[in-house]
């Protein structure tokens, strides 16, 4: 699948943990079609199996809205089901490395903390980069709090689209103004949401207005 900036506006990023009941498949259709115009599938706790069988049938929602399905960490799984790419940290496979494994024609996203980590991955072959966490966060308990002021160096540092990850919600979005995204990667904003579809289409709205 081909990759552009304006697939990175609204990158949607699971947790089953918000589910109370429901399947992430119905969880992730709502989000897309409230808006949602990129879906990271993050799993931490399940067999490769089960993985296996939720990301193919995940994949096939995301063909049906043609929006880029992401893998993250898991490198194997996201050749093995022939998904559009792969995410991965700084504490994951080295991003050359990932390159080599997925060729040329896959999409490779690389988080990064600061303008120097920026460089590196962007020198390996990463087509975008997720940064944060930009506000607390409560998802990722290893998460490391970068200040504005880093995000906007990130983002002039580097010719490839930048997304801002970790604590985004819709009441603090607006702060993100002006530091060079293009757009911005949210979890429970999205999936903790009682209306996961009315909180998409807000959040896409807005981010479009902010870092179109």
């Amino acid at each position: 699948m081909k990759f552009a900036r304006h697939d990175l506006t609204l990158y949607a990023v699971t947790d089953r943990h918000w589910l109370n009941g429901r399947t992430l498949y119905h969880d992730v259709k709502e989000a897309l079609t409230g808006g949602a115009t990129l879906v990271q599938l993050r799993e931490k706790d399940l067999d490769y199996e089960s993985f296996k069988s939720e990301a193919i049938e995940i994949q096939e929602l995301c063909r049906e809205f043609q929006v880029p399905f992401i893998i993250n960490d898991d490198v194997n799984l996201a050749l093995d089901i022939n998904a559009d790419g792969v995410h991965v940290g700084q504490e994951d496979m080295e991003a050359g490395r990932v390159r080599e494994l997925i060729g040329h024609d896959k999409i490779l996203g690389v988080s990064v903390r600061n303008y120097q980590e920026a460089l590196l991955a962007e020198s390996k072959g990463a087509d975008y980069l997720g940064a944060g966490a930009v506000f607390h966060t409560g998802s990722k308990s290893d998460a490391v709090d970068i200040t504005h002021d880093d995000l906007r160096k990130i983002c002039e540092a580097v010719n490839i689209p930048v997304v801002a990850i970790g604590g985004i919600s819709i009441n603090n979005i607006h702060e993100l103004s002006g530091s060079g995204i293009a757009g911005v990667a949210v979890i429970s904003a999205i999936f903790a949401s009682d209306d996961i579809r009315a909180a998409s289409y807000k959040l896409r709205s807005v981010s479009e207005k902010l870092f179109a």
